[in-house]
């Protein structure tokens, strides 16, 4: 971890974990043959498949949406180059992706033997591999902040968290309430309880997901952090400690993810 040194946080002091969450979301999921997941045009999560399933022997599945065009961004070439099978839907088809209906007719063009990951990967498998997270920071914090998108990372990081310390989300999405339940209902599914030790701001989402503002833009390019999702949880972060929402001495671990460079998706 690298102490991030910024004025005004008075004297609460903020961490940086650099850490990919999409192997660790992956890790519990790859024991199958064929894989069939869920993303838009620059999904890294479906780069992330395409990858691990060329590394494991895992035929993989791409459900894009939207049209396809071309040439493909290098999102999707990077799937294309290693084996991932790239197939669209339409934006309404989209929305009902996790219907019986929308899932079936999926399952009758690819196979009944294909196996469905939902959307960023967010399963009981993630948040297994997630959950392995706190136990692998070697210095002392009290707060683990995180971005969130579809809840996985969150549940799984509560989930292990050691006695004392709590977990802190920053919704992406506009209109996120509902992630609330996304996060107990994951950690139902994977351990059969949830956790109180966790909670998701949802004040800091700057429009939306994919939505950026010119000053967010700056926070990014200034701190060297992708804009989607960890520009909007470490701006949470730092904006809260000044305003004092932390207790004096707090040490906060900001989990950084994704790649610098990760594009605006329309």
């Amino acid at each position: 971890m690298e102490e991030l040194l910024v004025p005004g946080l008075g004297q609460v002091r903020v961490f940086l974990l650099h850490d990919d969450n999409k192997p660790r979301k992956l890790k519990y999921n790859l024991g199958h043959t064929r894989l069939l997941t869920f993303g838009g045009a620059w999904s890294n999560h479906i780069r992330a498949v395409a990858e691990a399933g060329a590394r494991h022997g895992i035929e993989t599945i791409g459900v894009i949406r939207g049209e396809e065009h071309l040439p493909l961004n290098p999102t999707l070439a990077r799937a294309a180059a290693c084996g991932m099978t790239l197939t669209y839907l339409d934006r309404d088809s989209y929305r009902r992706k996790d219907t019986e209906e929308v899932l079936a007719r999926l399952r009758a063009r690819w196979g009944g033997d294909v196996t469905i990951l939902p959307e960023g990967g967010s399963n009981a498998a993630a948040v297994r591999g997630c959950a392995e997270l706190p136990g692998e920071i070697g210095g002392d914090y009290d707060v683990i902040c995180c971005p969130v998108g579809t809840g996985g990372t969150l549940a799984g990081i509560s989930a292990g968290l050691p006695e004392g310390r709590r977990a802190l989300g920053f919704a992406v999405l506009k209109g996120a309430g509902f992630l609330e339940g996304e996060v107990a209902r994951l950690q139902r599914e994977t351990y059969g309880r949830t956790w109180a030790n966790w909670a998701i701001n949802l004040d800091y989402h700057f429009g939306g997901y994919a939505r950026t503002t010119p000053a967010l833009d700056a926070f990014a390019a200034e701190h060297g952090v992708e804009r989607i999702y960890v520009a909007k949880m470490l701006y949470g972060v730092l904006d809260l400690a000044r305003r004092g929402a932390f207790a004096p001495g707090t040490r906060v671990v900001a989990v950084v993810t994704g790649q610098p460079s990760t594009p605006v998706e329309a």
